[in-house]
């Protein structure tokens, strides 16, 4: 049984900074793309961030120089690091877990809900 168990998230003031973690069970993890999601109230599911199974990683240009994604293998465990917050950054966010070679596989979390407000 797959799965992703979101953690970290809560309230916090703009500027201010939260850690998410996101922990994967049944799955070969370093197999695993690993990405971060958000959903906003009444927006579309985007992407955050991604990192590759060999450490390149991608982010939208909204979490370029504010946003840091990392994995742990050892600990089949993908982070987001998130400097300077601001409100708009309010959303409930995912982890995705992807796999496209040789059988497409993909894996979503519950979301852990990050609340950017004064």
């Amino acid at each position: 049984q797959v799965q992703l168990v979101e953690s970290g998230g809560g309230l916090v003031q703009p500027g201010g900074s939260l850690s998410l973690s996101c922990a994967a069970s049944g799955i070969s993890f370093d197999t695993y793309s690993m990405g971060w999601y958000r959903q906003a109230p009444g927006k579309q599911r985007e992407l955050v961030a991604r990192i590759l199974t060999r450490g390149s990683t991608n982010y939208a240009d909204f979490a370029k120089g504010r946003f840091t994604i990392s994995r742990d293998n050892a600990k089949n465990t993908v982070f987001l690091q998130m400097n300077s917050l601001k409100p708009e950054d309010t959303a409930v966010y995912y982890c995705n877990a992807l796999k496209t070679w040789p059988t497409r596989f993909e894996y979503w979390g519950q979301g852990t809900q990050v609340t950017v407000s004064s």
